[in-house]
């Protein structure tokens, strides 16, 4: 790994502006002295918030599937209660579909809190692209860039699952609550998502999702809207997986980072 020297930035800077020209006075070096500090403190703060924004990150996520586990189960329960034996609630009239509508309110609810947990994630994203995008050009940057591509490689992948999520439904379901990978998910998602680069606004495309390290060439197209339970719980899987996220490989540059500057970024 390429040594992470804040200090060296700093200093060729400085070396600039110590350079003789004929347009440009030469800065007093009391004003030399105080770039260097500075320089410093301000890559800390970013790599601080870095840190920060990972771990509101993995908060959402986690709130995020919590949202879609319980979608999925509203979702199966409407599903199979037509065929489930009701036992003495058999003769209560209109039980199975008063039971049915209350689910499938619930699967909105949940279908609801799943969508603003993404839209945060978002945010958190976008957050992350522009601090990356701030630090200084040097060893840092290029790690700060590896970190924030892996987020925006997930976000995407994210994004196909709630599309999937946001569209299951059974019969009574209507055909106004389907979505399907060029929707816009919320007002602005597409200029929220322009910021970090996966949507572009001179073609008006979505950057397709994909697996880090593989190529993907096949146009996303929505799947069945009654997928059966073992798709589902591959979905909600993967949500918890974040295989577009080297967790290893994040606390790696977060501690090599952290020594080299003296901060605990954990």
């Amino acid at each position: 790994m390429e040594t992470l020297d804040a200090t060296s930035s700093c200093s060729s800077s400085a070396s600039n502006l110590q350079s003789p020209s004929s347009k440009t006075p030469q800065p007093p070096p009391s004003v030399i002295r105080l770039w260097r500090p500075a320089a410093q403190r301000n890559l800390r703060n970013q790599w601080s918030k870095l840190a920060s924004y990972r771990q509101q990150w993995t908060s959402t996520a986690s709130k995020g599937r919590s949202h879609a586990t319980d979608l999925v189960n509203s979702y199966l329960s409407q599903r199979y209660m037509p065929p489930m034996e009701l036992g003495v609630l058999s003769d209560m009239p209109n039980i199975r579909k008063k039971a049915c509508m209350k689910l499938l309110k619930q699967q909105g609810l949940h279908g609801s809190k799943l969508l603003s947990a993404y839209k945060d994630m978002v945010c958190i994203l976008n957050m992350c692209y522009c601090v990356g995008m701030s630090i200084f050009p040097n060893s840092c940057k290029k790690l700060a860039e590896e970190l924030v591509q892996m987020f925006i490689l997930e976000l995407n992948l994210k994004r196909l699952l709630v599309v999937e999520l946001l569209s299951i439904s059974c019969e009574e379901a209507s055909q106004d609550d389907q979505y399907c990978w060029s929707d816009e998910l919320y007002p602005g998602e597409f200029d929220d998502l322009g910021i970090c680069s996966l949507h572009s606004k001179e073609i008006g495309e979505l950057i397709p999702p994909k697996i880090i390290g593989f190529e993907s060439h096949s146009p996303v197209i929505r799947s069945n809207q009654q997928p059966d339970h073992e798709i589902l719980q591959v979905y909600l899987t993967t949500w918890l997986a974040e295989v577009n996220i080297d967790t290893h490989r994040v606390d790696e540059i977060f501690a090599a980072i952290g020594e080299e500057m003296h901060v605990g970024l954990s």
